[in-house]
């Protein structure tokens, strides 16, 4: 009995360490969504395609969750500049979480600082993408005679996979 005792509690110990060890080793290696390279080409098209709707000949750029450049779009007689600052927009998003207007607005006090961060710009027209509480990306738009009008082609591009992001599980 006493030896039998001993195995039980042997095995409570042991298997109270593997599960802390598991639970420890768990919080040390996290899982990532990323988006395809046809779901960011399908969200800038959508994006160029409102914009010359709308009679706009813009750039956009979409990024994955860093910042990298995944889709780089160029409509025909969009300004070269165009293509940087779209991109800028975009980055601005990943690096704050939440719209480059967002971002405008409620940091003015250091907007002109960030201004001067190569690869961010605070201008309206950058959005999230988002799915199932993740952020995949962002897009930029950049040639519409503002920034608001930019930011509703980026939603435009977004909206077309709308369906696509809410079913991400």
């Amino acid at each position: 009995m006493t030896n039998s005792l001993t195995r039980l509690a042997t095995g409570t110990v042991a298997a109270l360490c593997l599960g802390l060890a598991s639970s420890a080793q768990a919080d040390d290696v996290y899982t990532q969504r990323f988006m395809t390279l046809e779901l960011a080409n399908d969200i800038a098209m959508g994006a160029v395609e409102a914009c010359r709707e709308m009679g706009y000949q813009t750039s956009v750029v979409v990024v994955d969750r860093a910042g990298n450049d995944q889709v780089v779009l160029r409509d025909r007689m969009a300004g070269v500049q165009t293509i940087q600052i779209a991109g800028d927009k975009a980055r601005a998003v990943t690096m704050s979480g939440t719209t480059s207007a967002n971002f405008r607005d409620n940091r003015e006090d250091i907007r002109m600082e960030m201004n001067h961060v190569d690869g961010i710009i605070m201008l309206a027209g950058g959005l999230p993408i988002e799915a199932a509480g993740s952020m995949l990306g962002a897009v930029g738009v950049s040639g519409a005679p503002g920034g608001d009008l930019d930011e509703e082609c980026a939603q435009a591009g977004i909206d077309r996979v709308q369906e696509r992001l809410d079913f991400v599980m």
